[in-house]
């Protein structure tokens, strides 16, 4: 089937030219999956509002595209393809099948050992493979129509790329009007290879020498079956309600200043979560980040935005006047309240560090209208006693164990709380919540109480 000449989108070294765009460079490793498929789906943001097919290569590949369907409004569903491994050395692809049969080989398969009957043995083995796996990803429901949509096959990387060159290829013969091909991190030789079969290639990071694919990330665990089928049966996998919230960049007034704010909104949100930065920090905080970006893939709407101006910023005793930080965040909540697409959804507030006081602030002031309150290594203690024992939300504290001060401070907070507040200790964690797994705990912990009480 034609179609149009291949636009690609990748970084350096690759060099731009007229029909290639260069993405801003991102920093490597990715944190995870979840990390990479949000920055993706920033990528693919011009493809917002355009209902697309995104399409994970499963397993890995699939949590990454829950987070753009659900960021680009589109529907989940998995291509299914199989590499075909090289006699002795399984790892090592000489080729792919996909689910109707068809085989596509490297040109070196020959040379790796992989004759007639081997090929004809191993992709009999995968495709059964293939088919058992449709069956319990998808039970009783065939596979999405893609004739005539914008399809988005996604994965978690290229390494020889023969999985994506094998889905580009089942992709297109079902006749999409648009084919995009989307990973964060590729070799460039493989990139090259699956720019020629689709309209456009969106690559964060081509980096030399590429080494493996899980190299690129800080968490790169395997995938279950179960998750699999968790995330394809996600909000978005129902499809998209006709009326989603707002979505990008917001603009909130606060007084005789206005607050720069970056709103996220899944389909059929349960809650929205407002985050409130702490000192020094603002919406671009990489740990709240990562933690909305686990909110947004369990069904929750979240706002990051900034406190402070940038001009305000540069005022050291600024970061640390929580009761201004309270009016703002008191102006944030008055400004979901005039959406119509939000001003109904529970909400919740997760506070870090001077936020926390803040939230906890605007919590005692809004019993009726906050329903629930997160503390990130929060410093409760600066907010006003009165406020503390007038908190209704359902509050939970997450302290590091590590961080001793801040610890006992939450529990002296925790005390004056006459409604009861929950403390969670995260073993051997300090006040950043910087060690291997600590961040992930805290954003599974905050993601249940939120769930639990929105």
């Amino acid at each position: 089937m034609a179609h149009s000449t291949p636009q690609a989108r990748w970084l350096p070294p690759v060099p731009c030219g007229a029909a290639l765009e260069c993405i801003p460079m991102v920093s490597l490793p990715f944190l995870d999956r979840d990390d990479a498929g949000r920055q993706l789906a920033d990528a693919l943001a011009h493809y917002r509002g355009t209902q697309p097919v995104v399409l994970a290569i499963p397993r890995g590949a699939v949590p990454m595209g829950r987070v753009v369907a659900d960021a680009l409004g589109g529907e989940l569903d998995v291509v299914l393809v199989r590499k075909l491994g090289a006699p002795g050395n399984p790892e090592f692809a000489i080729g792919a099948v996909d689910e109707h049969g068809s085989v596509l080989l490297n040109e070196y398969a020959a040379e790796a050992g992989a004759d007639t009957a081997y090929t004809r043995r191993v992709a009999q083995r995968e495709l059964a493979l293939i088919r058992e796996r449709r069956a319990r990803y998808r039970p009783g429901r065939p596979a999405t129509v893609l004739a005539g949509r914008t399809v988005i096959v996604v994965d978690d990387g290229l390494a020889t790329g023969a999985t994506m060159v094998a889905a580009l290829r089942a992709v297109r013969a079902q006749g999409p009007a648009r084919l995009v091909c989307a990973v964060p991190v590729a070799a460039a030789d493989s990139l090259a290879r699956v720019s020629a079969l689709a309209d456009e290639v969106v690559c964060l990071a081509t980096p030399r020498p590429f080494h493996a694919v899980g190299s690129h990330y800080l968490d790169f665990d395997s995938v279950a079956d179960e998750e699999v089928i968790a995330l394809l049966t996600g909000p978005a996998a129902k499809g998209a309600p006709a009326s989603l919230p707002p979505e990008g960049p917001v603009h909130i007034p606060a007084g005789q200043v206005v607050l720069e704010g970056d709103l996220v909104s899944p389909p059929s949100p349960r809650g929205l979560v407002l985050f409130v930065h702490g000192s020094g920090s603002s919406r671009h905080s990489t740990r709240n980040r990562y933690v909305a970006s686990v909110l947004n893939r369990r069904g929750f709407s979240t706002l990051l935005f900034d406190l402070l101006t940038p001009q305000e910023d540069r005022d050291t005793a600024a970061r640390f006047d929580v009761p201004r930080l309270a009016r703002r965040l008191d102006a944030a909540v008055q400004w979901v309240r005039q959406q119509v697409a939000l001003r109904d959804l529970p909400r919740g507030l997760f506070g870090a560090s001077t936020g926390a006081a803040a939230a906890l602030m605007v919590a005692a002031a809004r019993p009726g209208e906050i329903d629930a309150v997160v503390s990130r290594g929060g410093r409760p203690d600066l907010a006003d006693t009165s406020s503390l024992s007038r908190v209704q939300a359902p509050t939970l504290l997450i302290v590091g164990g590590a961080d001793l001060q801040v610890l006992e401070l939450n529990r002296a907070a925790q005390a004056a709380m006459p409604q009861g507040a929950s403390l969670t200790v995260v073993p051997g964690a300090t006040h950043l919540f910087e060690e291997p797994g600590a961040l992930e705990q805290v954003a599974a912990i905050a993601a249940d109480w939120f769930a639990r009480w929105l």
